[in-house]
């Protein structure tokens, strides 16, 4: 997907997720769905990826997800993220995120990373702050 595609398939622009090669596929009602499919660049030095893409592809898929809540707000803001990591993954990431409960500004979603196979790989759960344009 170019860069072209993954800013208009969500509506702005993320230059890490365009870096990364993360696709987006769904964005819509606090859920999200993005994947990613890994490149020698993204693994550690046991061939599977790094612990570093995961989060970034969690920080990306959950605020994409948080965002979708206001369709006002022009993006999310990463305020807390923990992760457990449950089996490597080498090949394809898929990953989805869903709002589990929203505030006027604090979104508190969950997310899960899955293989190919459909194996969930690694859960997330994290706290995102909606930023609005200024008025």
């Amino acid at each position: 997907m170019s860069d072209q595609d993954l800013s208009s398939s969500i509506g702005f622009h993320i230059p890490f997720a365009e870096h990364l090669g993360v696709s987006a596929h769904r964005q819509k009602n606090g859920e999200a769905e993005v994947s990613l499919k890994l490149k020698p660049e993204h693994l550690n030095s046991w061939g599977a990826a790094h612990g570093g893409v995961i989060l970034g592809v969690f920080d990306i898929v959950m605020g994409l997800s948080a965002k979708s809540i206001d369709d006002e707000a022009s993006g999310a803001i990463t305020i807390e993220l923990k992760t457990n990591f449950l089996q490597t993954v080498t090949d394809k990431i898929n990953a989805r995120a869903r709002a589990i409960r929203s505030g006027r500004t604090l979104i508190f979603v969950e997310g899960e990373l899955f293989n190919v196979e459909g194996q969930i790989t690694a859960k997330a759960t994290g706290t995102f702050k909606l930023k609005y344009p200024k008025e």
